[in-house]
């Protein structure tokens, strides 16, 4: 076993469904469809476009590229969606393509994350493609989160501090429920 692949894979799976995810989902929580599909500008994405596009990356560059599934992203529709899609269906739809991620990363030989892929037109090694999705999900996620305090005008209370450690609030919540 490789410990430092194996490490670099069980920490990218635990930001996507243990950190970014719950984020989103707070958002979500907080948000109605005409708020998810909300546009600053038409040069701007509204959160449900965000979403789109989150779930074609991750989909295309880990379950397809990484795993070997079938490629069929129109990454162009992800922007272009204007029709609002249901909360539910947002959320149901991002739940079900980390579950496929998460599944592909889990089976995935830590050996193999030098590996060569070519995905977007792009020649990457394993590693950079999973290594991009996650840094790629960070950055928008933290979109998704700016916008949330715009449209909503207030605070989510993604922890609660103790001191100086920061306890995320989605396990603190969970647990005293």
């Amino acid at each position: 076993m490789n410990e430092t692949g194996h490490e670099f894979i069980a920490r990218s799976r635990h930001h996507l469904i243990d950190d970014f995810l719950p984020k989103i989902e707070r958002c979500l929580e907080r948000l109605t469809d005409d708020q998810i599909w909300w546009r600053a500008n038409d040069q701007s994405n509204s959160i449900g476009n965000l979403l789109l596009h989150l779930c074609g990356n991750a989909r295309q560059w880990i379950v397809c590229g990484v795993g070997g599934a079938a490629d069929a992203r129109n990454r162009d529709a992800e922007f272009a969606q204007r029709a609002a899609i249901p909360n539910a269906e947002l959320h149901s739809l991002l739940k079900q393509t980390l579950q496929e991620v998460d599944a592909t990363l889990a089976q995935y030989d830590d050996n193999r994350l030098l590996e060569r892929r070519t995905i977007q037109g792009t020649d990457v090694s394993v590693i950079e493609a999973i290594f991009h999705v996650v840094e790629h999900f960070s950055m928008h996620t933290g979109q998704i989160l700016m916008l949330t305090k715009m449209l909503t005008n207030s605070d989510l209370e993604l922890y609660k501090f103790e001191g100086t450690t920061a306890l995320p609030r989605w396990k603190t919540d969970a647990a005293n429920s």
